[in-house]
């Protein structure tokens, strides 16, 4: 999964989101990118998650630190930042969080570190960023996903499996990236450079998978605005490439025989969890990518753009573990494909505007999913294609009285070849992937929020019908059935009252029930959760800050999964959600 901070890719590490990864303290912003702007974006760029991170101080310096405790898991984090009032600005900004704890279910241990830092820099009308990340969990333990009598019964409940084969990870990942801009407005020069490494060490059921990884890239963007044709107009082009090598080793899972157990070939030495080598193989991906784009300032305020973007992703296996009765996995795959995208807006009124944007998106495999063949053979998977999306958004957004800001749009989205994830039988813990056909998505997105006279209101809804037009899986054809995963209806609200610096906030989650098989025989159940806190927050004005808050989670303590991990095996779909908890919260700084 392939994140933009800054405009610097990041990568996930797997099964990892972006909230667990990156710094939380350093965030200034998150914006979803659609239409013509994700042509910037590249591989499977049908929408980008844009985190921005917050910017520094503008006092020499200033810092805060942040406690929360809750549900047997602690995180503290402290942060400090501050600029130099010099004729080259500069500023820098530096955050720490350390999180740690046992969670309410059996067998969910987690310790992790991470920590961020960015300097800005002026020369000579050049502006400079140098940005760093490290991000470090030495124990993240693998509770499991429950069946539906578990769910019903005890959602603390573990998966035994996973406790008797200490199914774990252990996961380091650092970043550093270095990016330059020149100009402002409608001419521009951007270029940037990132490099990283992770090492994953991942005991799971059915073996212990061991990575180690090296990522780099650059990219480059220049754009201009002339008025030659009789519009304003902005043209921009650029080109990115990214190159990923992974040096990937998986040993039999041991940690459940005995030491007094008589030796076997997977399990040499009994008592040691590390068992007999199944996997050697050097993995890489590198991607390419061109575009461009033009936008169109065009009369009685209405805007157009397009855009076009060619993308070549390679991949290469180099398989090293080969013996008389395993033969040689080593392969080359090159994947690649021309997205072309349209958008128009039209500001209505100076508070209100309307838009339509066409768009179509490329997505590969990851490499990861590539070499996850559902045989635990080596090499890359020939059979398993790329993604690839066609979509038609339409939708508004304005404000209303100057008090109500709403968002309204619209979406049909056509498949082909859509990525679907499935347990493999027998060999609990393994994930592989195949194509649907054909799938199509419809939906409706909306949100709202308000000022109010003693506080604010918001509210967001989304109704989805999302399908398998074509889908066959040996002698099954799921037509018709809905994709797992996704709810037809989804809907949060929340209210929150303010009085002379204290507030307290009551939100409401719901939604419809979720099918967790391409077949559509299981589900799990709808669910409305709701969630209390209050507390006090610090004026503008001070210079010390000193802001606690206590909440509830799951108030009513409703037992319902928050997810659910399709096609499982041996019935295991639900991941439950937290069962009520209760945290208190402490942030304190001085400005």
């Amino acid at each position: 999964m392939v994140q933009v901070a800054d405009g610097i890719p990041i990568t996930l590490p797997d099964g990892q989101t972006p909230m667990d990864w990156l710094d939380l303290e350093s965030i200034g912003s998150v914006e979803l990118v659609r239409g013509t702007a994700a042509a910037l974006y590249g591989n499977a760029a049908g929408g980008v998650v844009d985190f921005k991170s917050r910017d520094a101080a503008h006092a020499p310096a200033a810092g805060e630190a942040r406690i929360w405790d809750g549900g047997g898991v602690r995180r503290i984090s402290a942060l400090a930042s501050g600029s130099v009032p010099t004729r080259d600005s500069v500023s820098w900004l530096t955050s720490f969080t350390r999180t740690n704890g046992n969670g309410v279910r059996t067998w969910s241990r987690l310790d992790a570190t991470s920590v961020f830092a960015r300097t800005l820099a002026t020369v000579a009308g050049t502006r400079l960023e140098l940005q760093g990340t490290h991000y470090d969990t030495p124990r993240a333990e693998n509770t499991g996903a429950l069946t539906a009598a578990e769910l019903s019964s005890d959602p603390s409940l573990p998966d035994s499996l996973n406790i008797t084969k200490h199914s774990r990870k252990a996961v380091r990942q650092s970043q550093v990236s270095l990016s330059a801009s020149r100009g402002q407005g409608g001419n521009a020069l951007n270029a940037s450079v990132f490099t990283g490494t992770r090492s994953l060490d991942n005991p799971l059921p059915f073996a212990i998978v061991a990575v180690q990884r090296t990522v780099a890239g650059a990219s480059v963007r220049g754009s201009m605005r002339t008025t030659r044709g009789g519009w304003p107009t902005r043209l921009t082009a650029g080109a990115d490439a990214q190159r990923q090598r992974d040096d990937r080793v998986n040993y039999e899972n041991c940690a459940d025989v005995a030491a007094i157990v008589k030796p076997t070939a997977k399990c040499p030495q009994p008592g040691t969890e590390r068992g007999a080598l199944r996997l050697d193989q050097q993995e890489q991906a590198v991607g390419v990518g061109v575009y461009a784009r033009a936008e169109v300032e065009a009369p009685h305020r209405v805007f157009a753009s397009v855009a076009l973007r060619r993308d070549q992703v390679a991949f290469r296996v180099r398989d090293r573990f080969i013996t008389a009765t395993n033969l040689d996995d080593s392969g080359l795959r090159t994947l690649s494909a021309v997205s072309p995208m349209a958008a128009v807006a039209w500001r209505v009124a100076p508070l209100w505007s309307m838009y339509a944007n066409v768009s179509t998106a490329f997505e590969t495999p990851t490499i990861t999913e590539l070499t996850n063949k559902d045989n635990g053979a080596a090499g890359l998977n020939d059979s398993l294609a790329p993604q690839r999306t066609q979509t038609l958004e339409v939708g508004m957004q304005g404000v209303i009285a100057d008090r109500v800001r709403f968002e309204l749009a619209t979406f049909r989205a056509t498949v082909r070849d859509e990525l679907v994830p499935f347990d493999v039988p027998n060999a609990p813990g393994r994930r592989a992937y195949r194509n649907a056909g054909r799938t199509s998505r419809s939906g409706i997105e909306s949100s709202a929020r308000a000022s109010l006279p003693f506080g604010e209101a918001g509210m967001a809804y989304t109704w989805s019908r999302f399908r398998f037009d074509t889908y066959v899986v040996g002698s099954a054809s799921y037509a018709g059935k809905p994709i797992p995963g996704v709810p037809t209806h989804f809907a949060q609200a929340w209210l929150t009252a303010r009085h002379n610096g204290w507030f307290s906030t009551l939100e409401a989650t719901a939604s419809s029930r979720v099918s967790a098989d391409d077949a559509a025989t299981v589900f799990a159940s709808g669910f409305a959760a709701w969630a209390l806190r209050a507390g006090y927050a610090s004026r503008n004005a001070s210079r010390f800050t000193f802001d606690p808050s206590v909440g509830i989670d799951n108030l009513f303590d409703r037992h319902y999964a928050s997810a659910v991990v399709i096609n499982a095996t041996r019935n295991r779909y639900f991941e439950p959600a937290l069962r009520r908890r209760v945290y208190v919260a402490l942030r304190t700084g001085i400005r």
